[in-house]
């Protein structure tokens, strides 16, 4: 698969964002090395990452080695990651950076995102401040604080591109009234159990891009209960995956690209990866999508954060 397959898309600030990428969350150390350079070798050129998901290393070991090989330059790809709750003290940004261009093994990211509107009290590095009940301690940190020390990151070039991740209507407000540097994107969770429709909205209206984590419902989550649904296997989703003669993740991915959404799906298998990526030679009718939102439902988000709740900065 030609890198031409997958298109772009446009942030604000000009820069161009493959509109399909590589999630990396909960893809094992072992795995995630394999899986980034099948990623790379099918055509992707937008890998997702995060400090927050142990294997930054491992994923600057294969973008190294994709570089080595030939196979892209630098230039051609499209990095991401994200300032973990740590980092949110506007002195110590910077160094949050750093530690993940040193994983990377990058000079620069291409988009780097506040991880989460909520602060916690640094330890060390990555390490939060606990209390005596090993409950991880939060601040209050302004997230419009370190939103002004990442727009500096920018003017340093060591990263291309700023947005947020996890962040609601209001917080994003907040942001837009206090800053030079708009955010390009906002990557939330976002599948047919979770529509987003308000929110996906906004973000258009306001010139930022809607990236979508967890298409497919992350079904692999740890803390899933055996009864709850699992969208890859809705029989709604089914039904409209036997029309087009395709998998069910392609129709969920699908779905996403045609609202013009950014969109990240994870997985460490190979053949998976390349047909995750065979969604542009189709597209859903105006009823299959309207039958696919049927699907919203209440306490469709999965991705709860719950570790911040009660916190006067918890989005959701």
């Amino acid at each position: 698969m030609a890198p031409a397959d997958i298109p772009s898309v446009k942030f604000s600030d000009g820069s161009s964002v493959p509109i399909l990428g590589l999630g990396t969350w909960k893809s094992k150390p072992g795995e995630v090395k394999a899986a980034v350079e099948a990623a790379i070798s099918a055509g992707y050129r937008h890998i997702d990452c995060a400090p927050a998901y142990d294997n930054e290393a491992e994923v600057g070991e294969a973008i190294a080695n994709k570089i080595k090989d030939g196979t892209v330059t630098r230039d051609q790809l499209f990095v991401v990651s994200k300032l973990w709750q740590t980092y949110h003290e506007p002195e110590v940004v910077e160094e949050g950076l750093r530690t993940t261009l040193k994983d990377l093994k990058l000079d620069y990211l291409d988009l780097y995102l506040i991880h989460f509107p909520v602060g916690f009290k640094q330890q060390s590095g990555s390490t939060s401040a606990r209390d005596a009940n090993n409950v991880i301690i939060t601040t209050d940190r302004d997230y419009v604080d370190t939103w002004r020390a990442m727009e500096k990151l920018v003017e340093k070039k060591l990263v291309r591109s700023i947005g947020v991740s996890n962040f609601n209507e209001e917080q994003i407000d907040r942001i837009l009234k206090n800053c030079s540097i708009k955010p390009a994107t906002n990557q939330v969770e976002c599948h047919p159990y979770l529509i987003q429709k308000s929110l996906s909205e906004y973000c258009n209206k306001n010139g930022i891009i809607f990236t979508a984590y967890s298409p497919f419902a992350s079904p692999d989550r740890p803390w899933a209960k055996p009864d709850e649904p699992k969208l890859i296997e809705d029989p709604a989703i089914v039904a409209i995956a036997k029309k087009y003669n395709k998998t069910t993740a392609q129709i969920l991915l699908r779905y996403q690209i045609q609202r013009g959404h950014v969109t990240i799906p994870k997985s460490v298998t190979p053949a998976r990866i390349v047909q995750n990526a065979q969604i542009f030679d189709f597209k859903l009718s105006p009823e299959d999508v309207e039958a696919i939102e049927k699907l919203d439902r209440p306490d469709g988000r999965v991705c709860l954060l719950s570790f911040c709740k009660g916190h006067k900065y918890y989005p959701f």
